[in-house]
């Protein structure tokens, strides 16, 4: 133990758990020299890059092939990245343009990266494999062994600032009691194998990497704690609570209900046909978003119809008799795709973007509902479609009859311009449900970017305005008879679930790992409570005061689910 300070840390909890021992720091990457001057030769240069990533590539598969088969998929599309033509493209520009090969790798990473963030979401977490690649590319560019996770016998807590899934993949769970970054988030590959290997974790810690190596420090991935120096008292609470969500999350299966039996349906967030046949193996009732732009991206060219409908076949095939809604294109201005650029905007985020791109390039559009068609013809899913950024009452009218008029059952529209929540009942007499995007929406609601993590207090969806929007939305719902679901990162917070239920929500999809807490918490509840729960939250002056004034509310057990 070292003579580090007591004091606690907080962060997001993503893997549940708790656990205590002496960090262990990961080794951090090395960066390219800062004046690296011009490869002599650039055609060589550009082979010796590519020669040196397929060296990489390499390393990942034989950590692959020892890896679980879970971890072994996720490692795989580091690979693909690692291999991809269009990266190497982009280092192939900057070396042409004069930069030494470190750099040039650094740089064409980063505008990958770019891209990446400003797609948000799980798009927005593949940026740390983009920079592992980088990180190990540059590592044996410069002749200096690549980053990770050091040799260590005792087990131990590692702290790093990110993990990258070559390095979590082939983790010793009987070494690694916990993880600690301080970047990351809860969709990242970090924290999905963290939760499959059972290992305790906490992103987005300021200040760990501060933590002296060899310091003892307990962890809480339920609840996103981080004691540094813990006493004797503190590591037993920690894992009493632990002992206590366990059991709680044990007694709960099934449909989602509250305990006097108001059904709220439990869905699961999807981007791809390999995310839906894992989710569809899974106790969930289906799928409240299915990102379909995952099938888009990083190409020159739109996906074929063959291949759409083959992808979306898939898809409903993994969920016979359950629902799958489906989120048509969600790209443009802040989202670029090489096959429909549409200039630069001075604005993006409030640019041409979601259903916007589609009326103005609706081959895309006619394309995708088209393969979406044919595959409900071949699977008999029940199946939904919304279009994203849908503003006004016009243009959910105008994407309802597309939709119709393929053959599609049922049309809808994503809730995440704050004009859509305010006239929700206008939108919602013309389609035939709506879903809140609560990430976009307290985006719009606060004028905070997403991406900018200083902002993060404001964008927390326990804001009450926020929450009158929701209101207003699901108000809309009641007085046409349309169901309303939220699924944004809000729906997966088993608290704010039970205040979204009372505001009227009628479905709630999320990350797969959250499902059981949020099942619980519903079936410890009566509605009456939740709809006092988000009474006292509409009241509040503050996000802060909001969730603390439901946590009054709440059944005890809750302190134990978050």
């Amino acid at each position: 133990m070292t003579d580090a300070p007591h004091r606690q840390l907080s962060g997001i909890g993503v893997s549940v758990g708790t656990s205590a021992g002496p960090v262990v720091q990961v080794r951090p990457a090395p960066t390219a020299p800062a004046h690296e001057p011009a490869a002599p030769d650039a055609a060589a240069a550009k082979a010796h890059v590519r020669e040196t990533m397929e060296q990489v590539a390499a390393g990942l598969e034989a950590r692959a092939a020892k890896a679980d088969p879970k971890a072994a998929t996720i490692l795989q599309a580091t690979v693909m990245m690692a291999r991809d033509p269009g990266l190497a493209g982009g280092i192939d520009t900057q070396l042409d343009a004069g930069k030494g090969p470190a750099t040039a790798v650094t740089a064409a990473v980063e505008e990958f990266c770019t891209m990446f963030e400003s797609l948000g979401g799980y798009m927005a977490e593949r940026v740390t494999d983009l920079r592992d690649v980088r990180d190990r590319t540059v590592a044996r560019l410069l002749g200096e062994p690549e980053p990770g996770v050091p040799d260590f016998d005792e087990p131990s807590v590692l702290v790093a600032n990110d993990l990258a899934p070559a390095e979590t993949a082939t983790l010793d769970i009987d070494k690694v009691r916990g993880i600690v970054t301080e970047a990351g988030g809860p969709t990242s590959h970090t924290a999905i194998l963290a939760a499959q290997l059972g290992i305790p974790a906490v992103v987005r810690v300021q200040g760990a990497l501060e933590i002296p190596a060899g310091t003892v420090v307990a962890l809480d991935g339920g609840v996103g704690e981080v004691i540094v120096n813990p006493t004797e008292d503190e590591q037993e609470q920690l894992a009493e609570r632990s002992r206590r969500r366990a059991a709680a999350l044990s007694n709960v299966s099934g449909v989602g209900v509250t305990r006097d039996g108001t059904k709220v349906a439990l869905l699961a967030n999807i981007g791809t046909a390999e995310d839906a046949e894992k989710a569809g193996k899974l106790d969930c009732e289906g799928v409240g978003l299915f990102r379909t732009e995952f099938l888009f991206l990083d190409r020159e060219d739109a996906p074929t119809l063959e291949e759409q409908t083959e992808t979306y076949t898939r898809v409903f095939r993994a969920f016979p008799e359950r629902r799958v809604v489906v989120r048509t294109l969600d790209a443009g201005a802040d989202k670029p795709l090489a096959f429909a650029d549409l200039g630069e905007e001075e604005n993006p985020a409030l640019g041409v973007r979601g259903l916007r791109l589609q009326r103005e390039r609706q081959d895309l559009l006619d394309t995708q509902l088209q393969a979406l068609a044919a595959a409900y013809q071949a699977t008999g899913a029940d199946v939904r479609v919304m279009a994203p950024m849908v503003a006004t009452r016009e243009e959910a009218r105008w994407f309802a009859q597309q939709v119709k008029a393929v053959g599609l059952p049922k049309g809808g529209t994503m809730i995440e311009v704050p004009g859509a929540a305010i006239r929700a009942k206008d939108i919602l007499e013309v389609c035939d449900f709506a879903s809140l995007g609560t990430n976009d929406l307290s985006q719009y609601t606060m004028a905070a970017d997403r991406m900018q993590g200083a902002l993060a207090p404001l964008l927390s969806p326990w804001q009450p305005p926020l929450l009158d929007l929701v209101k207003m939305a699901c108000e809309g719902g009641r007085a046409t008879g349309k169901p309303i679901g939220v699924c944004g990162e809000a729906g997966g917070d088993p608290l704010l679930a039970l205040v979204l239920v009372g505001l009227g929500v009628s479905s709630l999809s999320m990350a797969t790992p959250k499902l059981a807490a949020v099942r619980t918490a519903l079936s410890l509840h009566e509605l009456g409570a939740c709809q006092r729960m988000a009474t006292a939250a509409l009241k509040a002056r503050s996000a802060r005061k909001a969730r603390q004034a439901v946590l009054d509310l709440a059944d005890p057990i809750m302190l134990d689910l978050l």
